[in-house]
């Protein structure tokens, strides 16, 4: 028995006894309610009633990865060679890193419905409620060396932002690596990160991992114990379908995969600019202990961000750069 499994049951809207469920899942009375505790400690609201049992107080849309799969278009499922639908993992970026070292990983996507130990860009900690989020990471190998790869992140930002869009959100992009979506007060929070990790030559074939998280619904007390605004797909769309967005994002990346070795950055350049949240306004640039205040300009062909202080026009190409935005 597995918690998705036991999810999966809670959802239906009746109540279930816990010698029912542990009847429909092959388990003891005692195993189950270890699980229901498990629940508990996962965030996820139960009711419970004496003398009829439990269900989940709102249904949980589970990641499946047959309606997914069927919902890629034509060219996607040839593109793909393989799709994991994992329930926990400690990162869905290390699962194909691990996968390319085993020989494979190229063309392959893992989605997860929680992390116990994920990565943001500079090592930060990625934690992520159960079910709430939308944890996708995409393999990929490209023959070229990885100055063909200037920009990537940043395309991945722009697909993120077109599939966003269909469904009625307004999502920005900041540079080099996160989507934005304005709150009720006008402030922008964070509603997605992209973590791009590149191994192998400079100059020949690479391997990539494209990860990415976008928060869907998160519940109000993780929102609360985040030190920086943040922002959820359901603010603006509330019930879009993760699974419905989980095939879009990946036709959009596996197109983009496709393309991007010939194409390169200057293809999406437009596309981002478009979307640029801080263009024209002050932002910090920190690096190291150092912080200086510039005017944002727009992205160049090869994903760099240009700022001006005065007279001075810089080129940032990231590494350990912060850049944010001035209230």
């Amino acid at each position: 028995m597995t918690i998705g499994e036991l999810i999966r049951l809670l959802s239906d809207g009746e109540y279930h006894s816990g010698q029912q469920l542990g009847e429909r899942l092959g388990v003891s009375r005692a195993a189950v309610w270890k699980q229901l505790r498990k629940l508990e400690d996962l965030g996820i609201p139960m009711e419970a009633v004496k003398g009829q049992g439990y269900r989940l107080s709102s249904p949980m849309e589970l990641l499946d990865g047959h309606s997914i799969v069927t919902a890629l278009s034509r060219e996607s499922r040839q593109h793909l060679s393989r799709l994991f639908v994992e329930e926990v993992l400690p990162s869905s970026n290390e699962f194909l890193r691990h996968r390319f070292q085993q020989g494979a990983g190229h063309a392959e996507a893992c989605l997860v419905e929680q992390q116990s130990a994920g990565r943001g860009r500079r090592g930060r900690v990625w934690t992520t409620p159960w079910g709430r989020t939308l944890m996708c990471s995409v393999g990929w190998r490209f023959e070229s060396g990885v100055s063909a790869l200037e920009g990537l992140s940043l395309a991945v930002g722009v697909v993120l932002a077109q599939v966003l869009e269909r469904h009625g959100l307004k999502p920005a992009l900041k540079w080099p690596n996160d989507v934005l979506l304005r709150n009720d007060d006008g402030e922008w929070g964070k509603l997605a990160g992209i973590l791009v990790e590149i191994s192998g030559d400079a100059a020949g074939p690479c391997e990539v991992v494209l990860g990415m998280g976008i928060n869907v619904d998160l519940p109000d007390d993780f929102r609360a114990s985040i030190d920086q605004p943040i922002a959820c797909v359901y603010d603006q769309a509330p019930g879009v379908s993760r699974n419905m967005l989980a095939a879009e994002l990946l036709n959009g990346l596996l197109a983009m995969l496709a393309d991007f070795e010939a194409q390169g950055f200057a293809g999406w350049q437009g596309e981002w600019n478009q979307r640029h949240a801080f263009e024209g306004c002050e932002v910090d640039v920190i690096r190291g202990e150092r912080r200086d205040v510039m005017i944002a300009e727009g992205v160049d062909q090869n994903g760099n961000l240009l700022v001006h202080q005065g007279e001075r026009q810089e080129r940032l190409v990231g590494g350990e750069i912060s850049v944010r935005g001035r209230s």
